[in-house]
């Protein structure tokens, strides 16, 4: 079921299939991208993984698991309204007979989101419920609509981080400079050839979409991430738009010398009865 929430200007909506935004509309302004075919998603929760292990298996509590899908489980998992407020909707999952083929802790995700005049907080809680440390990783995944405007096309945009920042990419064993202290990314499908550009401890706590042809655009703030992605489809111009990724770190498959859960050096930890938030906002123009 999907649940809309309209506060001054602001018009959001979320699914509680994967507690996922199906909109963000500011005024009259659809700014989220609406699940086309060139990928079918809106903004995906990424818990307990970021990307995935290798194969999609790792090994925890001494038992080897395997991940259905990418990215883990919660984008594919029906949570349950929490609670719907004048200014929030509020969505809660729990281990259930699924997740535990999966992965083998007890815990409570809720996801909430938060309007203010012309932003929306997303605010992620993993709470701990079992008799254990568990481990996890978490992250957004919002996809931003370029163009926003009638009359432009996707190449109209960049990308542009609060602070310089110096971007590289590994391919065939080389590395490959894509930003080099500098702020801006001009958009084209060339510069997600070799996927999306993953850039781990940022000197921004920003970034934003821009438009070179008006003053629309969103920016993403994300002051507890140790690492922000930016990603869109290469070789499809149907994918009309950029996913601005706040991740809590590097992706799982960093970890992947370490096979054990609990040995990855970027898994939280979280002890029996704890909480940890993890959020981000997201600001509309």
């Amino acid at each position: 079921m999907i649940y809309e929430l309209e506060l001054g200007k602001m018009k959001i909506s979320a699914d509680e299939n994967g507690a996922e935004l199906h909109s963000l509309n500011f005024e009259g302004r659809e700014y989220l991208w609406q699940c086309g075919k060139a990928w079918e998603r809106y903004a995906p929760i990424l818990f307990p993984f970021i990307c995935s292990p290798k194969d999609r298996t790792y090994m925890a509590d001494g038992k080897e698991y395997k991940m259905k899908g990418n990215h883990g489980f919660a984008r594919d998992s029906v949570f349950t309204l929490k609670e719907k407020s004048e200014n929030s909707l509020s969505f809660i999952l729990t281990q259930n007979e699924e997740t535990l083929a999966q992965y083998p802790y007890k815990f409570e995700l809720t996801v909430t989101y938060e309007v203010e005049g012309n932003a929306v907080t997303v605010i992620n809680k993993v709470k701990n419920t079992d008799d254990r440390d568990i481990y996890f990783y978490i992250g957004g995944h919002p996809a931003f609509n370029a163009p926003l405007s009638e009359g432009e096309s996707f190449e109209d945009y960049y990308v542009e981080y609060a602070d310089q920042e110096k971007i590289t990419q590994k391919v065939n064993g080389e590395t490959i400079t894509v930003l080099d202290h500098e702020k801006r990314i001009d958009m084209k499908r060339s510069v997600f050839d070799n996927d999306a550009l993953i850039l781990a401890n940022p000197n921004s706590k920003s970034v934003s979409l821009r438009s070179k042809k008006n003053a629309h655009s969103v920016t993403v703030e994300f002051p507890m991430s140790e690492c922000i992605a930016v990603w869109s489809p290469t070789g499809d111009d149907n994918a009309t738009f950029v996913c601005l990724e706040p991740w809590t770190s590097v992706p799982t498959y960093y970890d992947d010398d370490f096979f054990k859960l609990e040995n990855k050096p970027h898994a939280i930890s979280l002890e029996p009865g704890a909480e940890y938030e993890y959020r981000y906002r997201i600001v509309l123009e």
